[in-house]
């Protein structure tokens, strides 16, 4: 949802991070960071409503507007973009002004005003080449998706200590993102038993009240079953138990399949079973894993299936995996010949030579 300008290129770069007007970046950006903040009026032009749309093509206009203004007065050498609405007066008005674009798609299909930035740009990053048959093939070129470095090379020892873990049994971890997932929240809590013999549990349920009754179900559980269960709401970045440290704990993945799965897992080297949200998409970004053997894609309604849920198709696929060392080792060593280290630092080459002409 937001861009980021560099001028003076030739000497040591400075930035200017443009966003929403009133998107929340603002505040982010401002707390976690001493780069400038710019807001421009941005509104999305999708949608059934023709006076809210009439409403924000005006918004896109004075975005626009403003943005021009502001590429007059602050004569940036290269502006990278992340996709978002905010992206498109910059763009607009940086394909006026004649100043270079960066646009970086991370997921493996882009969205609406993606594929209309991609037109715009001057170039286009992406995380795998499989991007390149959405868009303008001629801009695309292949950074990876930039992740924390923390990520690369932890000591699995240190991290299960952390929480709690031991070595006799292999570590699933789940996790939905900051809101959770509710149906595989379910479908674990259905499966939560049967699983526990096989595997110890590391499941990040999110902040939408499914802790409740993850919780009853634990409850349920044998004392020795029960301990294998480790149930957190969310991870903080800067606690001992971290989402990072959470990954580095783990020997196999239950999550959905967002643009950020296709870098942290590789990065964190171990495999998983990918359940993508259709909506957004996610298919194809659970197909990039799955085509070269570092996972398994499961359509959300096939998870459980329609008879007990040790007959659903989660449930093959888990037991499977989680029964087979091997097969556990050969989906990590897959999913960590992905992993993409130095994905910064050719997202940082690639702005830097638009910036100087290249």
């Amino acid at each position: 949802m937001s861009s980021v300008v560099a001028i003076n290129a030739n000497v040591k770069p400075q930035l200017r991070y443009v966003g929403s007007v009133d998107g929340m970046e603002g505040d982010l950006v401002q707390r976690e960071s001493s780069i400038p903040f710019i807001g421009l009026p941005a509104a999305a032009m999708r949608g059934r409503n023709p006076l809210q749309m009439l409403k924000n093509a005006g918004v896109l206009i004075k975005g626009v507007l403003a943005a021009r203004s502001l590429l007059r007065r602050e004569r940036p050498a290269a502006i990278l973009g992340t996709g978002g609405y905010v992206c498109v007066p910059l763009f607009v008005a940086a394909a006026l002004e004649r100043v270079p674009t960066l646009l970086y798609l991370p997921d493996i299909v882009p969205g609406w005003a993606g594929r209309v930035l991609a037109r715009l740009a001057t170039r286009i990053a992406v995380t795998f080449d499989d991007s390149k048959r959405y868009l303008p093939a001629h801009k695309v070129v292949e950074t990876g998706y930039p992740v924390r470095g923390e990520l690369f090379n932890q000591n699995k020892a240190q991290c299960r200590a952390i929480f709690g873990l031991n070595d006799q049994l292999p570590v699933l971890l789940v996790y939905g993102g900051s809101r959770g997932a509710r149906s595989i929240n379910q479908a674990v809590a259905a499966l939560l038993s049967d699983l526990l013999e096989l595997a110890q549990v590391v499941h990040v349920c999110g902040r939408n009240g499914d802790e409740t009754w993850l919780r009853e179900a634990q409850a349920k559980l044998g004392p020795e079953l029960a301990s294998r269960y480790h149930l957190y709401p969310y991870l903080h970045a800067d606690a001992e138990r971290s989402m990072s440290t959470a990954f580095g704990a783990a020997d196999f993945a239950l999550s959905r399949a967002g643009a950020s799965t296709m870098a942290e897992l590789p990065a964190a080297g171990i495999g998983s079973i990918l359940v993508p949200l259709t909506m957004v998409k996610q298919e194809y970004n659970a197909a990039a894993l799955a085509d070269r053997g570092a996972a398994i894609s499961i359509p959300d309604e096939a998870m459980l299936g329609s008879g007990e849920p040790t007959q659903g198709r989660l449930w093959r696929e888990l037991s499977a995996v989680l029964s087979s060392p091997l097969r556990l080792q050969t989906m990590a060593q897959r999913s960590a010949s992905l992993a993409q280290p130095d994905a910064g630092a050719r997202l940082a080459s690639e702005w830097l030579a638009l910036a100087r002409g290249g």
